[in-house]
């Protein structure tokens, strides 16, 4: 029998497309994690341009409040987002986890980290 096989069976391609799926899977599950980082990292870039001669930490974090609210970020809130002195100006880092649940008990867990500098000059 086997001299008359030529490609793949239905279990072959069961085996070679369920590892496909798995992967395409997960992307469809993560993609709107990673575009919600997309809209923090914008609202942090906008933040750091908006900044350029504020000395108050409550001004930036207003701003990154009104910008979360116009980008509809849910997570991390303002209040995640750390305002820290560097030198003249201030660094704004938001450093948070996030998961997307891919099955049954099983998740996807992703570290973000993204610091901007505020105002002033210099910095990393």
């Amino acid at each position: 029998m086997r001299f008359r096989q030529r490609g793949v069976t239905f279990i072959g391609w069961l085996v070679l497309l369920t590892p496909l799926a798995i992967v395409g899977y997960a992307g469809v599950r993560l993609a709107p994690v990673y575009l919600n980082y997309m809209k923090v990292v914008r609202a942090l870039n906008l933040v750091a341009s908006d900044a350029a001669g504020s000395t108050d930490p409550r001004a930036i974090r207003g701003t990154i409040d009104k910008h979360f609210e116009i980008d509809m970020v849910d997570y991390p809130t303002s209040k995640d987002i750390k305002v820290t002195r560097n030198g003249a100006g201030w660094d704004v880092e938001a450093s948070y986890d996030d998961e997307a649940p891919l099955f049954a008990n099983i998740s996807l867990h992703v570290v973000f980290d993204k610091t901007v500098h505020a105002g002033g000059r210099g910095g990393p």
